[in-house]
This record gives structure tokens, C-alpha cells and sequence, in this order.
């Protein structure tokens, strides 16, 4: 079963003479969606099961086909799937300004969760209470990758040629370290020209046919119209590039006439913009561009603290990608963009405009190219180079998993000693989550009581 696929309900036990539901107001809306923003856990298949058994069992906002139909359309778009679904939803229903609520809260209990963990950890990583929970949490993280990786590669990798890709896209970016927006370029190519050389290489396993569950009459049911303000107009889609375009433009231009191209705050306002764009394959995909940038080109944090990072951020609600709030968090503190004296808030400044570019792009996408993707299903000159990123993508996170696990397993480097400790708690926890399907949450929360209680040993 794809991971994304809602749970099966017996459309037996169902009334046949359910009445529609009462209209749903603005406000009404509003209050779910920030409801979804505190307890979206579980990373977006747990986030889109949530959606799906409130939307549509439950409160029967949208159907099932139209659920799916939203779901698909996102999956094909750069960008946290499950945060543009709920952009979407909002949009469908509300105009642009239900879709900005939606996608708005979506994220914002997250950052501000964030940013307050990440003030912790800056200022009390180094107790033995800190220092032991996170010793236990990342050969978790390991194992978290380790599993993004098997799942999106079960999915995708249908073919010798997308192994292929797979396994190139490992070596390039694991040995040759090149950069990720040159494996995204390349695959797209071959994936086109593939594509029309063979189109029946890429049937991508990752859409969600319509069940043809009923969960009673819905408010946009299958044979609801489509609203007026969600069809196609070219006048439409220049309004929202443009707004989209002076929202970019004009925070830029600020911070260039203020601190200038080569301050912190602008440079994470650029490196971010681009990463917005390449995340294909979920937040785990563009993980490793941003280690490339945050650590290794700009040094905002180190490697260690990038895997923190990544531990906090599956500890919180709403997308997995607001890991680069930490990101920006720790650049900021560290580097006290607003003097000595401002710590915090140079630190909570840098997490705030990250987020903003971040996800600008993904509002962009639903509001403006929502319908005119959609038109584009079934297309294989438009599916087959998404379907090689994917699979380029596979390999990209293999090699994030195979980066954790050595700064994990040899904390000093190989020249170092050997945690067996560590690695033995790795697979531990890939076994829990890959062989008997354990919670994200269920795991790192284990693996923290566990490093905790070695870190009390050691230290008695």
C-alpha cells in the first residue's frame, strides 16, 4: 500500500441518505487549519492521512476523487506535499486568501515550536540531559533517511534505467560532491529524452488512483464544478507571478540596500530561494543541498548540528523541510547578526526570513500553476523527467543516509574509534521503522529515552 494511501472505511456502514454537509465559513475554516498546524505530526504521510480522515470522512469538505486529484497535483510540484495540499484545499475553497490561511498556519506553530528548541539547544546543548537525549536521537535520524530512501525508491525505481539513476546520482553527489542542482538538471534531461525514446519507462507508481470510496455527499464532490476562480485564465496567472514576484523582491531588495549582497541574512535569503526550487522528493531530497550550502560553502552551522536539526525538526509539527528554520536559527545566534547583545533575536530574525523564501515558491505554485498542472496528467513529455528526478533523488538521500551514519558511527572520523553503540542503536531503530512500520515519533522518542539513560550510565 503507498504510504500515502487514506485508511479503508467500509462505505457499507455508511447512511445512503447522508445529507450534504452545512456550507463552511472563512472562519470556520481558519480554525481547523490552525488546529492541523499544532498536531500535524508524523511527516507527510501521517500529515495527508490526518487531512484526509478529517476532510473527508469526517467533516466531508471534498470527496474522495477530489482529495486524490489535489494530492496527485501536488506530488508532481517542487515542495512539502502535504503543506501544498492544504494550500490547495484552502484555495479550492476560499479563493486565494483561504489558501494563504491554510498554507500560512500549516507552518507557523512549527516555527515558533522551532525556534524556541532551537534557543534550548544553542543555550543547553552541552548539559548531560541535552548532550545524552540527542546521543540517542541521531542513529535514529540515520535510520529515519535510511527508510525515506527504501520508501521513495520502492515506489519509483521500476525500471533498470531509474536504478541506474539512482545509483549515478549516489556516486556524483557521495564521491565527485556535485552539487545537487546539476543532478536535478542532468536527470531531468535524460528523463525527457528518455521519456520520448521509451515513454513506458516511466509510469510513476507515486499517483493515487480514485479509490471510489463514498463517505456521503461532499461540499466539492465529484461532480461539483469546478469553481470559477480555480479555472485557467492567462490574466490570473500573471496577477499571482507577479504579487509572488514583489514578495521575493521586495524583502531582497531591503536586505541588499541594507546590509548588502554578501551579508548572512541575504546570502540565506538567496540559498534558500534556490532550495525551495529543487526540493523534488520531499524535504529529505533537498537535505543534502542545504548541508552542501549551510555547512560545508557557508559554515552558517556544523555537520553535527545539522543532524540535531533534522532531529528536532521530526519531533515537531507540520513539514520536515522547516528544519532550515534551525538552519537559520543557529547562523544567526552564532554569528550574532545583531550584535552580542541580541542573540536570540538575531538567531529567531535569520529562522523567520529562511522560512519566508523557502516557502514563497510553494504558494506560488498552487495559486498560479495549480490548473495549468493539471492539465498536464498523463503527459509523459511532463511526467518522465519528474519520474528521473525522482529516482536521481533516491540516490541523493542513500548518500545523506550513508553521510549521517559516519559522523554518527565515527564521531572523530575513521582514524577515530568505532561507536558500536550508536550503529547498533541505527539499526535497531531502521528495523522498527522499515520491517515493522513504527511511528517517526514512536521511534525517536525510544531512541532519546535509550541515549538518556546510556548517557546517566556512562556518567554514574
Amino acid at each position: 500500500m503507498n504510504a500515502h494511501t487514506p485508511p479503508a472505511v467500509d462505505a457499507a456502514t455508511l447512511s445512503p441518505d447522508l445529507s450534504p454537509p452545512p456550507s463552511v465559513s472563512f472562519w470556520q475554516a481558519l480554525g481547523f487549519w490552525l488546529k492541523l498546524g499544532f498536531v500535524s505530526f508524523g511527516g507527510p504521510a501521517g500529515q495527508i492521512a490526518l487531512m484526509h480522515q478529517e476532510l473527508v470522512e469526517n467533516r466531508r469538505w471534498l470527496s474522495e476523487k477530489r482529495f486524490l486529484h489535489a494530492l496527485n497535483y501536488c506530488m508532481l510540484l517542487p515542495g512539502p506535499e502535504a503543506q501544498q495540499l492544504a494550500t490547495y484545499i484552502g484555495w479550492l475553497m476560499h479563493r486565494t486568501w483561504g489558501g494563504v490561511v491554510a498554507g500560512v498556519l500549516f507552518v507557523l506553530p512549527s516555527l515558533f515550536i522551532l525556534v524556541g528548541l532551537s534557543w534550548v539547544y544553542v543555550a543547553f546543548g552541552d548539559t548531560p540531559l541535552v548532550a545524552g537525549l540527542f546521543y540517542g536521537i541521531k542513529p535514529a535520524v540515520t535510520a529515519i533517511v535510511l527508510q525515506a530512501a527504501h520508501r521513495i525508491g520502492s515506489r519509483t525505481l521500476t525500471s533498470p534505467g531509474l536504478w541506474a539513476l539512482a545509483l549515478a546520482s549516489l556516486v556524483a553527489i557521495g564521491l565527485f560532491n556535485v552539487p545537487f542542482p546539476a543532478i536535478v538538471a542532468v536527470a531531468a534531461l535524460v528523463g525527457y529524452v528518455w521519456g520520448r525514446c521509451a515513454p513506458g519507462a516511466f509510469k510513476s507508481g507515486g499517483g493515487h488512483a480514485a479509490s471510489g470510496k463514498r463517505f456521503g455527499p461532499a461540499l466539492i464532490d465529484d461532480d461539483t464544478p469546478t469553481p470559477e476562480h480555480a479555472r485557467f485564465r492567462w490574466s490570473r496567472l500573471a496577477k499571482v507571478v507577479v504579487a509572488a514576484a514583489a514578495l521575493w523582491l521586495v524583502p531582497m531588495g531591503v536586505l541588499m540596500a541594507t546590509v548588502g549582497w554578501g551579508h548572512t541574512l541575504t546570502q540565506m535569503g538567496w540559498f534558500f530561494s534556490k532550495a525551495a526550487l529543487l526540493t523534488f522528493g520531499g524535504a529529505y531530497a533537498v537535505l543534502p543541498y542545504v548541508y552542501q550550502g549551510a555547512v560545508e560553502h557557508f559554515g552558517w552551522l556544523t555537520a553535527t548540528q545539522m543532524i540535531d536539526g533534522l532531529a528536532l525538526g521530526e519531533t515537531t509539527p507540520g513539514p520536515l523541510i522547516m528544519v532550515v528554520a534551525f538552519v537559520g536559527y543557529v547562523g544567526g545566534h552564532t554569528q550574532a547578526l545583531l550584535g552580542p547583545d541580541a542573540l536570540f533575536w538575531a538567531g529567531a530574525l535569520a529562522a523567520t526570513l529562511v522560512t519566508w523564501f523557502t516557502f514563497l515558491p510553494s504558494f506560488m505554485f498552487i495559486l498560479a500553476g495549480g490548473p495549468l498542472v493539471e492539465s498536464t496528467h498523463g503527459n509523459v513529455n511532463f511526467t518522465a523527467p519528474l519520474t528521473a528526478i525522482t529516482a536521481a533523488v533516491v540516490g541523493v538521500i542513500a548518500s545523506l543516509a550513508l553521510f549521517f551514519a559516519y559522523h554518527v558511527w565515527w564521531p572523530q572520523g575513521f582514524e577515530g574509534r568505532f561507536d558500536w553503540v550508536a550503529a547498533l542503536m541505527a539499526v535497531a531503530a531502521a528495523v522498527a521503522l522499515i520491517r515493522y512500520k513504527r511511528g517517526v515519533v514512536q521511534v525517536l522518542a525510544a531512541s532519546a529515552v535509550l541515549g538518556l539513560l546510556l548517557s546517566l550510565v556512562r556518567v554514574g
